[in-house]
């Protein structure tokens, strides 16, 4: 199918439960999303691979977890890797690359003909929609003089902080953006990861304005598709590269942290509302698409295609492997600083390991930026259960299990649960073997921190 052409289009740091397609209850939030879903296929159990940008995209890009494609934060990928998009240049694609550009490196890999930075004052900071609609319409015309399939990946800088109204943005751009609508405190959806508080209110309201005027931007990007005559023949797919930057989401394991909301529109092939419920992880996406074109696979991929669960609901993974190395290196956190941990997960049940947690190391990301963090801090000194999840944020412990099916905001850990001890050892075996399979260095941490003290408790019992 060598004349499909591909879209790709991104959101940076969106929770999978801020769209109305996946739930949320706000009037209106997301038209564009929502229109598109109507138009195509969403994704029930759909993940990246790892919560944090810069590797999140990577792992998208190439089909390898980071630590063999040498992405592991915010670094270039090995120069033995071979991309996506250097494949579809080999085949004749036109490749272009909208927003977030730097965040796919080094440049030369990516075999990109268009590479176009919006992140300046120029361009609205990533952030205008317009802007994107100006760029997307250009790279079409292109596209379409060049005779040439195209792959496009174009990415929003929404919702990333500094959020629409928030006070950060006047550090970071000297000025407040502006947003086709601001909500208000009363206004929001408060995520179940989340305390319900009047400053985590104000916040959430400056989040969901940017997540509205990213939404905007995605109709803008699809009016210039449209308008080129491209809608019938390109696939499109969306996604967010992470979780929102909030405690218990970005730069961790949990379901907030890595559940992405993965939307699909392929004209004459699928039929708008349809749902896939196959489990999917970020690593599928490049052996998928190359699956689609008929393309040759690119030896040693860590995903696989996902293309059956599409066209015929298929399964795809028993269950998927995520992972967190090491964060940017920020106004917050001065340094990149690193957190190992790793995550076995199926539709069901996640268990996390934590190799970084020994009582004393603190975590520390962006989300400890702005107001909610403050806000829980603050409300911990006069209530407990607010005090338990901070102290949780801050330390986390060896060993987390959860039924998300029951629990998706991972609120209870149920590890020392009897009744669920016959399946965590399956997952805990599980966890092995995909250390193994990963040639993981944490490999040898968890036989020790877990399973040799696992083994020794269980001899002391008999």
């Amino acid at each position: 199918m060598p004349d499909l052409n591909i879209l790709l289009l991104t959101f940076d740091d969106m929770n999978y439960d801020s769209p109305g397609c996946y739930g949320n209850p706000m009037d209106g939030i997301t038209p564009n999303l929502d229109k598109l879903a109507a138009e195509g296929m969403v994704f029930e159990h759909s993940h990246v691979t790892i919560g944090v940008c810069q590797p999140s995209r990577s792992a998208i890009l190439t089909g390898l977890f980071p630590n063999h494609n040498g992405a592991r934060g915010f670094e270039d990928i090995d120069e033995s890797v071979t991309t996506l998009t250097q494949v579809l240049h080999d085949n004749g694609y036109y490749n272009g690359i909208i927003g977030k550009e730097d965040h796919v490196a080094p440049r030369r890999k990516f075999f990109w003909d268009e590479y176009v930075a919006v992140y300046n004052e120029e361009n609205g900071w990533g952030r205008d929609p317009e802007v994107y609609y100006e760029k997307s319409f250009e790279f079409f015309r292109n596209a379409k003089d060049s005779g040439r399939p195209f792959f496009a990946m174009i990415n929003s800088h929404d919702p990333h902080r500094p959020f629409a109204g928030a006070d950060d943005e006047i550090r970071y751009f000297g000025h407040h953006t502006t947003a086709p609508k601001m909500y208000s405190p009363d206004e929001v959806y408060v995520p179940g990861h989340l305390p319900d508080l009047p400053d985590i209110r104000k916040e959430l309201a400056q989040y969901y304005s940017s997540v509205h005027r990213g939404d905007a931007t995605i109709g803008r990007i699809l009016d210039a598709l449209e308008e080129n005559g491209y809608k019938r023949n390109t696939l499109v797919l969306f996604l967010s590269d992470n979780g929102m930057a909030f405690p218990f989401a970005k730069t961790n394991c949990y379901q907030n942290s890595t559940r992405s909301p993965y939307i699909l529109r392929w004209p004459e092939r699928i039929k708008g509302g349809q749902v896939c419920h196959a489990l999917i992880s970020g690593v599928d996406f490049a052996p998928t698409i190359l699956d689609i074109l008929g393309l040759r696979q690119i030896s040693g991929f860590d995903g696989k295609s996902f293309k059956n669960a599409i066209l015929a609901g298929q399964e795809v993974n028993e269950d998927i492997f995520t992972m967190f190395f090491k964060t940017a290196n920020n106004a917050v956190t001065k340094m990149a600083r690193s957190y190992p941990m790793r995550c076995v997960q199926n539709k069901r049940f996640a268990y996390i390991f934590n190799d970084w947690s020994d009582g004393r190391n603190v975590f520390m990301n962006e989300s400890t930026e702005g107001l909610t963090f403050s806000a829980m801090q603050e409300a911990a000194k006069e209530d407990d259960y607010i005090k338990d999840r901070v102290h949780l944020f801050q330390y986390r412990v060896v060993e987390e299990f959860y039924d998300v099916e029951q629990d998706p905001n991972a609120l209870v850990n149920l590890i020392d649960a009897v009744e669920y001890r016959d399946i965590i050892q399956h997952f805990r075996q599980r966890m092995k073997e995909n250390l193994e399979a990963a040639k993981d260095p944490l490999l040898d941490s968890f036989i020790q921190k877990v399973l040799l003290r696992e083994h020794i408790a269980e001899c002391k019992k008999e």
